[in-house]
């Protein structure tokens, strides 16, 4: 069976509305704390934490609510999900966050489009990267792989809520949150250039993740976990 089409359209209105999130409410911290960057930083990882919890919560039981290419990508790996579906989740992905974007950009009466000029990219940045994707894929995977799915939507929002502090990169921890953060030249922008660079280390982040969650979880338990948890999902989601 293929992707279903109510899947892709959870994963393009998750990713949209997490980057109309993450990049509206750093606007909003602009324009209410000018010149402020503490109390900036702390007003757009509040929100971002909030809306993190409120969209996994809602997404999940359809799609999984992954919003990012890392995480569908080790899903497949793992054998959580088909390649297919894999495939058909990056695109959309990729467009939600540019839709995202343009939308944070016009609610707040900016230009649609505006190439950012923030240059974020350092060694220290690209290890902070590493660290908070390698933590996102360990959160999601060790709940889900024992049994624990429910815990998912509060414990990604407290993980990238406290990493927007603990992590020099302000942990974008996401691909498709990089190139739509491109798009918007204000306080949650990322230049073009120091994206291709964060995308470099969230794959690596991505990896190191993988291979811990394997260290961690019994493949014999993941599979007894997983399951119990398609079983749940397919009540909750109410297949066809």
């Amino acid at each position: 069976m293929g992707v279903q089409p109510r899947a892709l359209l959870a994963e393009f209105l998750g990713t949209l509305i997490l980057l109309a999130v993450i990049v509206g409410s750093g606007i909003a911290a602009e324009r209410l704390s000018p010149g402020e960057v503490g109390p900036q930083l702390l007003e757009s990882a509040l929100v971002t934490a909030l809306g993190l919890f409120a969209i996994i919560a809602v997404f999940l039981p359809i799609s999984g609510a992954h919003f990012n290419p890392i995480v569908s990508v080790v899903d497949g790996v793992l054998g959580s999900r088909r390649w297919g579906s894999v495939l058909a989740y990056l695109p959309v992905q990729v467009a939600g966050a540019v839709a995202g974007t343009v939308l944070a950009n016009l609610m707040f009466g900016l230009a649609p489009v505006a190439l950012s000029t923030k240059d974020r990219l350092s060694w220290p940045t690209a290890l902070a990267e590493v660290v908070a994707t390698a933590g996102l894929v360990l959160v999601i995977f060790l709940l889900a792989r024992s049994g624990r799915s429910a815990l998912i939507a509060p414990a990604v929002a407290a993980w990238i809520g406290a990493a927007y502090f603990f992590t020099s990169s302000t942990s974008f921890a996401n691909p498709a949150v990089a190139i739509g953060r491109m798009l918007s030249d204000t306080f949650a922008g990322i230049a073009p250039w120091s994206a291709l660079g964060f995308i470099a280390a969230q794959v690596v982040g991505g990896l190191v993740g993988l291979v811990l969650v394997h260290a961690l979880v019994s493949e014999r338990s993941a599979r007894l976990r997983r399951g119990d948890d398609e079983n749940r999902t397919r009540v909750i989601s109410l297949e066809d």
